[in-house]
């Protein structure tokens, strides 16, 4: 149902820089770049994610209520991918652990202030 995700930097140099290192962690990679955004994907028939310089010139902020799941195949890649974000310079908002009984995350802010959070589950709850 998701064709995309897109969240707003203010320095997309950086932004690209981070993004580049996370996803490569997942398999995920550039399939699309412009001047204004880079967009990564696992591959061309699955939702993709991109850092956009806003459109209408202005700054770009953070969404209140607003965040990106990424999901992954194990435990241990939650915990690789969370700590890599916060290596890169990403700011925790919840360290890895379970979340109820079939859902395991972490999540924290990209360094545009951004939150995401990176999941498995083991199944779908009933």
């Amino acid at each position: 149902m998701i064709g995309y995700v897109t969240v707003g930097t203010n320095d997309l140099e950086r932004a690209v820089a981070f993004y580049d290192k996370l996803f490569a962690m997942i398999g995920a990679g550039r399939f699309m770049e412009e001047d204004s955004f880079v967009a990564w994907a696992t591959s061309a028939d699955t939702p993709g994610f991109a850092a956009t310089k806003p459109n209408d010139g202005n700054p770009a902020t953070v969404g209140n209520g607003m965040m990106v799941a990424l999901a992954v195949d194990s435990k241990e890649k939650v915990h690789a991918v969370y700590d890599k974000a916060i290596e890169l310079g990403g700011t925790d908002e919840g360290p890895p652990g379970p979340r109820g009984d079939f859902f395991y995350a972490g999540y924290f802010r990209d360094l545009d202030g951004n939150k995401l959070n990176v999941f498995w589950a083991t199944q779908a709850a009933e």
